[in-house]
């Protein structure tokens, strides 16, 4: 499986951004998809995850303002994020679990919010 992130970019603080994934390849074989991220100075933390039938999670930060979907048609997964903060500034990097042992990475897509 391929991931392809996009839709990062600068924007003000209270501000919105959408973000996309679109996977290739093997992607009938996709347990879960999820958004990691990354700030300067600090380690890859979960942003949420959505599972193949729909099941949904959110770090605590990002819960009322972030939201996460899945067009299975399209193969692609997105991110809307609203209400951004400057701590929410990061390379946000999409990820799949796929055969129920392996997992893909996307190469990441900066957001980046201004106060």
């Amino acid at each position: 499986v391929q991931l392809v992130e996009s839709g990062g970019g600068l924007v003000q603080a209270g501000g919105s951004l959408r973000l996309s994934c679109a996977a290739s390849g093997s992607t009938f074989s996709i347990n879960a998809m999820g958004w990691y991220r990354q700030a300067p100075g600090k380690q890859r933390e979960l942003v949420a995850t959505i599972t193949k039938d729909g099941s949904i999670n959110y770090t605590d930060s990002v819960k009322g303002r972030f939201t996460i979907s899945r067009d299975n048609a399209k193969n692609t997964m997105y991110l809307q994020m609203n209400s951004l903060k400057p701590e929410d500034t990061a390379v946000y990097y999409c990820t799949a679990n796929w055969a129920n042992r392996f997992s893909s990475w996307g190469q990441g897509t900066q957001v980046t919010v201004s106060s």
